[in-house]
């Protein structure tokens, strides 16, 4: 018997043998019905999508046509040596259980409120001009010259938007693209313990070895006398992120003076991650690439989606010199090759912005941190000062649970609020026990509610 399918769509009808047929679904699993013998199948969201099975006789092939014969036995996860460490990231699992429990999600740092109408505009209108094709590798020239202004003018630093400047999708493609098209296996680079998920799992990619240098409350200043003891022969990169997640910690100009002299005199490059560079509060950021001798061994990396509140669009850049980027965009033509094109118009107009836009998002934020850090010291938190970014560490320690990760699923399941535990946030999770995160990037309805959520439910013990 020789098996054929009929895959149905409106006013069309496609006819493929059973080969085909068996080859495809490997990649198209759970997504769409399939009935075969019995009729029975599992609907999984397309319903104009659903096969349909017609047998023709043949003298060779005998094919069992049961529901049986198409079961499938569950197989052990398998995944690469390199990440068998990184399990399902921390915001997956977190968001996951507040959906599930209907809790306040101040954990994972996407707002809740939507980006600028001009610059959403600007991405329709580019949609309509017929921009939709694949963009040039390295950013559409519009976007790569209103990144160099940008940066001229919040640096004093003039790059070359065609040899210096490469759009990414996101600031975690262009992390992805530095670390890969820059770190051999066996480098070794250093981290600000605690530290964005996304660098260790990328610098596990890579095959680098990774060296931590903890940042501890109350102020998580630099240890300069750690991070001299951890450069070494070996030492090829020291990446910082300031503002800081998860601590909102701003790295101030003596400890930048500090690391930019101790990388010129070992021969280390620096990867600076500086996406919440507009979210400044309450000291002047300043880029590792503006101090003297630095711009020439420091990869910029930055995004549209904090400043604009349009973390979806996964715009992204690297900035820096050419002979690094050579090595940045050979990386990037193998990961994403080019990025959507409207929002990189789009985003060319966002970065164009007048100066009153950045000011307003800052007084709008200082707001919402206010609400956040006053509730938060009200139920009884220990509230760590935050200069940057929007997030805020508490110490839990007062409600007497045993870790972070136990008081968050304490607070999401009895008190209907999502934090963050930050213990997954260092190579030594113990560092992190006592400390977990909120953010602030949402409406001050929302924020109200999760303090009141938290007055009325959260008891110290």
């Amino acid at each position: 018997m020789h098996v054929q399918c009929t895959w149905t769509f409106p006013q069309m009808r496609f006819r493929h043998s059973t080969s085909s047929f068996l080859s495809l679904s490997k990649h198209l699993s759970g997504s769409f019905s399939v009935r075969i013998g019995s009729g029975r199948g599992r609907s999984c969201g397309y319903p104009s999508f659903v096969p349909t099975m017609s047998t023709v006789s043949t003298e060779k092939d005998t094919v069992s046509t049961t529901s049986e014969s198409i079961q499938k036995t569950a197989q052990p996860l398998q995944v690469a040596k390199r990440l068998e460490k990184f399990k399902t990231t921390i915001f997956t699992q977190m968001s996951n259980l507040a959906i599930k429990h209907g809790a306040i999600n101040l954990g994972q740092g996407f707002p809740n409120f939507d980006g600028p109408e001009f610059v959403k505009e600007a991405a329709i209108q580019a949609i309509k001009d017929g921009k939709n094709q694949y963009a040039r590798g390295y950013g559409v020239p519009e976007l790569n010259n209103a990144i160099a202004e940008r940066f001229k003018k919040d640096t004093g630093l003039s790059v070359d938007p065609e040899k210096e400047v490469t759009v990414t999708s996101g600031c975690t493609e262009a992390i992805a693209a530095t670390i890969l098209g820059l770190i051999n296996p066996g480098d070794e680079v250093i981290l600000f313990a605690p530290f964005y998920d996304s660098y260790e799992a990328t610098l596990s990619m890579a095959g680098a070895n990774v060296k931590c240098v903890t940042l501890r409350p109350p102020d998580f200043a630099v240890p300069i006398n750690e991070l001299k003891s951890a450069i070494s022969k070996n030492t090829r990169a020291v990446l910082i992120n300031t503002p800081h997640n998860p601590t909102g910690k701003m790295f101030t100009r003596e400890e930048l003076n500090v690391i930019a002299s101790l990388c010129i005199e070992n021969d280390v490059l620096v990867f600076t991650d500086e996406v919440y560079d507009k979210l400044a509060f309450e000291m002047d950021h300043i880029s590792m690439a503006s101090l003297p001798g630095m711009f020439e061994r420091t990869v910029t990396m930055n995004s549209l989606g904090k400043t604009f509140s349009l973390t979806g669009w996964k715009i992204g850049w690297a900035i820096a010199p050419p002979h690094l980027t050579w090595g940045v965009r050979q990386a990037h033509a193998f990961l994403t090759f080019a990025t959507s094109t409207p929002m990189q118009w789009a985003t060319s107009v966002a970065l164009r912005a007048p100066d009153s836009y950045y000011k307003e998002l800052k007084r709008d934020y200082m707001t919402k941190k206010a609400i956040l850090v006053e509730g938060l010291e009200a139920v009884g938190f220990k509230v760590f000062p935050s200069s940057g970014t929007y997030f805020v560490v508490v110490d839990h320690t007062p409600f007497g649970l045993e870790n972070d990760i136990a008081f968050c699923e304490y607070l999401i399941a009895e008190v209907g609020v999502v934090a963050i535990p930050t213990s997954v946030f260092y190579l030594n999770p113990e560092d992190g026990k006592n400390l977990v995160r909120f953010t602030f990037c949402k409406d001050e309805e929302t924020l109200k509610a999760a303090v009141k959520r938290m007055k009325e439910k959260l008891m110290r013990k």
